[in-house]
């Protein structure tokens, strides 16, 4: 073994490994000490890059920079993320070096200041990208660049399709694979557990991946995860659909659009989204996973994602072209973005609603079971498994009769067993100032109280709404409750409201 620090053949500068348990989610981070001898002699400093080498494997890592006693001089850290790619271990040694030049920064800036992008460019892009060639900050202008209106329809499909190649695909038996979608902004919209369980149980086979939050304070997977498992790799997904018809997983564990992740950590972090990044990453996903026919949920609202009856048809209308150029049936269902969906908002709420949803108890969010319904019927027909306009009937039944719920039980304990959806230990009733009618849900202020409160991040912190649009309200009657899981989250909650006259609340009462 060749002592740490020492060259190796002119392709690098051996180091030792030491494991500090440091996570950065998906960016591969490296750390070196300050002093290191390697760091002076190679010009490395804080956020240069490096390639990163352990046995046959090798990333290209992000350098932080440490002082004090924390790492040796010839030692070095990987965050996690990266330990993981490399299947490093504790005393091991890695091989440190300058990485090679990417040929996917040129294209970056290239579409920076404002070029098309033709679909070779693209697949090396995003094959740089997965490979760890960028940086977040090279990431972070690329989201950048493809916001707005910066990617054309021709640029959309490029980028979804590479963005499908560069990971795993799965192929079904059946010729019929159905999926569904909701593009968010909507809180509490949480229908896919519940459509997915009606479909199963009609026979339809729906592998329904999804993804972590990106601006929401949940999404499908914070929600599914607090019921049962949803960190399952593409051999265990096959197996609970090949068992019960369908599954609700988190598609960043199963890989089948790798890049996608990755820009939504970006995306999370700018906290905003476009419309072309939008349809590459909802389609890049429901292709990778087989899917042939999909149905769309488009929540259209004055603070919904989508705030125009215009902006959702220019939307519909991407998300058809790229679908059909996929192969894909797609489905397009406009919904009611006014106000939020459900109680909860916040993946343990979100999941005690699904559930009394799925139980059929009386006092369920009848918004929700009617939403879930709706979009299941859509489903059904277009899967073949109801004929036109009888959708509806069949959906209603498989839920009223309990068929779905035994369907969805039968899927969590198939993805590893169900669970009890945790409870907040911080709770705090925010009441009306003056009496009235509810007015208006500012949708984008609730997701941020939400977000405030914990949520996603921990699960049984959000919102319990306890009005809705139209209701008549008192002075001091409650309107919402929060709920966090600490008390200094609680208070950054309440601290977003205000205090007294300068009060802001989400929802607007209108005087009598």
């Amino acid at each position: 073994m060749r002592p740490a620090g020492t060259s190796a053949s002119g392709n690098g500068h051996c180091l030792r490994l030491r494991r500090l348990h440091i996570d950065s989610y998906l960016e591969p981070v490296a750390f070196m000490h300050r002093d290191s001898a390697i760091c002076r002699s190679e010009g490395f400093g804080v956020h240069s890059r490096l390639q990163v080498r352990v046995g046959t494997k090798s990333v290209v890592a992000t350098l932080h920079v440490v002082d004090g006693n924390i790492l040796g001089t010839d030692e070095i850290s990987l965050s996690e993320s990266a330990w993981r790619l490399l299947g490093a271990h504790d005393g091991g040694q890695a091989i440190v070096s300058h990485p090679q030049p990417s040929a996917a920064e040129g294209l970056l800036r290239a579409k920076v200041m404002g070029n098309r992008l033709g679909e070779a460019e693209y697949a090396r892009l995003i094959a740089d990208l997965v490979h760890g060639q960028l940086s977040d900050l090279h990431l972070a202008a690329l989201v950048t660049a493809c916001s707005g209106d910066r990617l054309d329809i021709t640029e959309t499909i490029h980028l979804t399709r590479a963005m499908v190649a560069v990971g795993d695909q799965l192929r079904w038996r059946e010729t019929v694979v159905c999926d569904k979608h909701c593009v968010g902004g909507l809180p509490g919209n949480r229908t896919t557990p519940i459509v997915v369980a009606i479909a199963a149980a009609c026979g339809l086979v729906i592998p329904k991946t999804s993804s972590r939050a990106i601006t929401s304070p949940a999404g499908t997977a914070d929600t599914m995860e607090t019921m049962a498992p949803v960190d399952l790799d593409l051999a265990a997904m096959r197996r609970v659909v090949e068992q019960e018809g369908g599954c609700v997983v988190w598609g960043g564990m199963v890989r089948l659009s790798p890049a996608d992740d990755i820009l939504i950590r970006i995306e999370r972090a700018l906290d905003f989204d476009s419309e072309g990044l939008l349809v590459a990453s909802v389609l890049s996903k429901k292709a990778a996973a087989g899917s042939s026919h999909v149905v769309i949920d488009i929540p259209v609202g004055p603070s919904a994602k989508l705030r125009s009856a215009r902006a959702a048809d220019n939307l519909a209308a991407r998300l058809t072209q790229v679908a059909e150029s996929l192969g894909m049936r797609l489905q397009i269902v406009m919904t009611d973005g006014d106000q939020p969906v459900g109680h909860g908002v916040g993946p343990a709420l979100e999941a005690r609603d699904v559930l009394a949803v799925l139980q059929r108890d009386p006092a369920a969010p009848q918004d929700l079971r009617e939403r879930a319904l709706n979009i299941a019927a859509a489903v059904l027909e277009l899967g073949g498994a109801a004929k036109p306009g009888q959708g509806s009937v069949i959906a209603r039944r498989t839920l009223d009769e309990g068929i779905a719920w035994e369907k969805f039980q039968a899927i969590c304990a198939a993805q590893g067993g169900m669970r009890v959806p945790p409870v907040a230990r911080f709770r705090q009733e925010v009441v009306s100032r003056g009496g009235g009618q509810v007015a208006a849900f500012d949708n984008r202020r609730l997701s941020k109280l939400a977000k405030l409160a914990g949520a996603p991040q921990a699960p049984a912190a959000g919102i319990d709404l306890h009005v809705r649009l139209g209701d008549r309200v008192a002075v001091g009657q409650p309107l919402f409750t929060l709920h966090a899981e600490t008390s200094g989250q609680l208070g950054y909650a309440l601290d977003f409201l205000g205090t007294g006259a300068g009060i802001a609340l989400p929802i607007s009462i209108a005087g009598d």
